[in-house]
């Protein structure tokens, strides 16, 4: 039997190979006004770590600091409609993964989402997208990057007479810095913009760095240091997922707040355990390891230290948040960023 090809049923599967407009100008976002964040680019691709800092921790996290997991470009333009031409020299693809988050783009328009640039399935190398907005007029835009691959330029189709300005400001400019394991980077999310860290990020509208590794988050002590070094407005950590085992969570995780603890005295740092409903014997041996950074820091006077239990980090999603029992979906991203938002609303007052 051959293959079906959905897209000639049902038209709106179907993804344009090409972006067909006369009056296309397509620009490089490293030029103003366009303001890319989250990520930076090193000459070759955009990294969410120095490349010397990657490669110091390990050759894994030197690899995934490439992908370009809470990376934006941002811009103001009445363009009737924006598209987008990515080289990508890596294409994430896993059999529980849609293609559309781990390396797709999409796009908010003054703060709403209205569309996601599909790749298509058998897409290498980069793509180029369009949006239609059906009408020209000024909208403040966000283009988010792919969560699981690597980007090695991206330029911004617009009308040739179209207007281009910068976007606002975040209202909270220095950082909140997220550091973690997949689930943190963004899997398994639909598309960019439903990662947990991005839904905070918009609701509050903050400036964020996403330091999520996956399957590598281990904490250890060179990018324990890095982070320390950081100006952020709040850090969140949760890499209980990546250690091997309670020996190497316990000897890591009080050891990691501790480092970032010293440097920044004053910062509120959130810990988080693994977003999970329910709990082996060996994830609770977990949480306790977790819960107790918090408790000691607590009494020993630290006032700028917060946790979130996974049970609530899941609770609006049940035992239904995940696509493997691990990796959120979106309702799991959504139930995670609701339990967060009262915490993360009041630290940012």
């Amino acid at each position: 039997m051959s293959e079906i090809n959905i897209a000639k049923i049902d038209k709106n599967f179907a993804v344009p190979a090409t972006v067909d407009k006369a009056d296309i100008v397509f620009r490089n976002v490293e030029n103003a006004p366009f303001q890319v964040l989250g990520v930076a680019y090193d000459g070759e691709r955009y990294r969410r770590l120095p490349e010397a800092v990657a490669a110091s921790v390990s050759d894994r996290i030197h690899t995934l600091s490439a992908h370009t997991a809470g990376g934006r470009v941002r811009f103001a333009t009445n363009s009737s409609y924006v598209a987008i031409r990515a080289v990508m020299p890596h294409v994430g693809r896993m059999a529980h993964f849609a293609l559309s988050g781990s390396s797709g783009f999409d796009l908010y328009a003054d703060g709403k989402y209205i569309r996601t640039f599909v790749p298509s399935v058998k897409m290498q190398g980069g793509y180029e997208s369009v949006i239609d907005f059906g009408s020209a007029q000024m909208r403040n835009i966000t283009v988010n990057f792919p969560l699981y691959s690597s980007v090695a330029s991206l330029e911004i189709g617009l009308q040739e007479t179209a207007e281009i300005a910068r976007h606002p400001d975040y209202r909270i400019k220095q950082p909140v810095v997220f550091y973690g394991s997949s689930i943190t980077q963004g899997g398994c999310a639909s598309r960019p913009g439903n990662c947990y860290t991005a839904i905070l990020a918009r609701k509050l509208d903050f400036d964020h760095v996403n330091l999520g590794f996956s399957g590598s988050g281990k904490a250890e002590k060179e990018i324990a240091e890095y982070i320390a070094g950081l100006s952020m407005s709040v850090f969140v950590y949760d890499y209980d997922h990546n250690a091997p085992d309670t020996d190497h969570l316990e000897a890591t995780h009080e050891r990691m707040f501790r480092i970032i603890r010293e440097k920044q005295p004053n910062l509120p740092i959130v810990i988080l355990p693994r977003p999970k409903y329910t709990l082996s014997a060996d994830e609770q041996k977990r949480l306790e390891i977790i819960k107790a950074t918090y408790t000691r820091a607590k009494e020993a006077g630290d006032e700028n230290v917060y946790f979130v239990d996974g049970l609530s980090l899941m609770a609006m999603a049940e035992g239904e948040g995940t696509v493997d029992s691990v990796h959120p979906n979106d309702l799991g991203f959504a139930s995670m960023a609701k339990a967060l938002l009262p915490l993360m609303e009041a630290l940012l007052k």
